[in-house]
């Protein structure tokens, strides 16, 4: 399902989102790019964020990172953080299935803070509780040297319709743009096989 206008981002304030794939971190990156972001991640995971790699998305000075030992930790730092308001958009890596009153209790505070909330999830472990749920994936166009073009899918959505967009992220003006697909852009000749 192809639209003109990517309807349902950015993401709703004082609500919990979800989003996986192989572009989850740039979608998360390019959600919280507004303003100050609290970055809530596991400090057993291998894999750890460098600030300096996100300056295409944000300024590295507004990301605040914090490590945890487990999940429980995370959510509790989580839901005071979406609960104190003070930052308008935080991100909690999960590796495990939310259950219901762990999704809720971080829906009651990102309501009571107005603050935003995206939980980075693997495959398949989405909460019951979260608004919309994306999976993001990196798409490579033969005719472009653009690293940031990606594929947006809303696969759940609690306030309205799902969709799929292929978006561009363009760092002078810090936005996203909705772009036709690769192959079916003016200009852009298919070679024969």
């Amino acid at each position: 399902m192809q639209a003109d206008r990517l309807s349902q981002f950015p993401l709703r304030c004082g609500r919990v989102h979800e989003v996986y794939g192989p572009a989850s971190v740039a979608f998360a990156a390019i959600a919280g790019a507004k303003g100050a972001v609290l970055w809530i991640g596991q400090a057993w995971q291998g894999a750890q964020l460098n600030p300096i790699g996100f300056e295409t998305f944000l300024d590295p000075a507004q990301l605040l990172l914090a490590r945890t030992q487990n999940q429980t930790d995370s959510l509790a730092i989580a839901e005071e953080a979406l609960k104190d308001g003070a930052l308008p958009f935080v991100v909690i890596e999960t590796t495990r299935t939310l259950d219901l009153r762990e999704g809720r209790r971080l829906q009651l505070a990102a309501k009571a803070g107005g603050t935003t909330g995206l939980c980075l999830i693997p495959e398949g472990m989405g909460s019951n509780a979260a608004e919309t749920r994306w999976h993001a994936a990196p798409v490579f166009d033969p005719a472009r040297d653009d690293s940031t073009l990606m594929r947006w899918e809303i696969i759940k959505n609690k306030a309205g319709t799902i969709g799929a967009w292929n978006v561009r992220w363009e760092r002078e003006t810090r936005r996203v743009h909705v772009v036709s697909p690769a192959g079916e852009r003016p200009g852009f000749t298919r070679t024969p096989d």
